[in-house]
């Protein structure tokens, strides 16, 4: 996971902490209701994967912590994995893997924080 300071000494990291106890509790029994669910096709056919509950996803340009941030995240989303490619180890509540998901046109997120079911590569691998 990356953790990065900016020039006026605040740290962040690649996801956001949950906060609140109450609102936590019932936003990680919903999402637990997304992962509940495993795996969702949509009407087109695309398969979609939970992100892990409690947590905001960077969606950085390439694989690994040292590429931009595209955008992140809400709670409780879910996402396409159109392909997959090596890059930057990352440990998450998935576990620890090098793995990225290619989940829209040059936007990645770290497979450790998606719930595909896998450990390995469950897509084709991008070019």
């Amino acid at each position: 996971m990356g953790v990065e300071e900016n020039s006026s000494g605040t740290v962040t990291t690649d996801v956001a902490d949950v906060t609140g106890t109450t609102e936590t509790d019932t936003a990680t029994a919903s999402a637990e209701a997304v992962v509940a669910e495993e795996v969702t096709t949509l009407a087109a056919g695309t398969v979609v994967y939970p992100i892990a509950p409690g947590y905001r996803v960077n969606v950085r340009r390439g694989p690994g912590t040292q590429y931009g941030i595209v955008r992140t995240l809400p709670y409780g989303m879910s996402v396409p994995v159109y392909c997959q490619k090596p890059g930057e180890r990352v440990t998450g509540p998935y576990g620890t893997s090098n793995i990225w998901d290619n989940i829209a046109n040059g936007q990645f997120v770290a497979d450790a924080y998606v719930h595909t079911g896998s450990d390995g590569y469950i897509a084709p691998r991008c070019d």
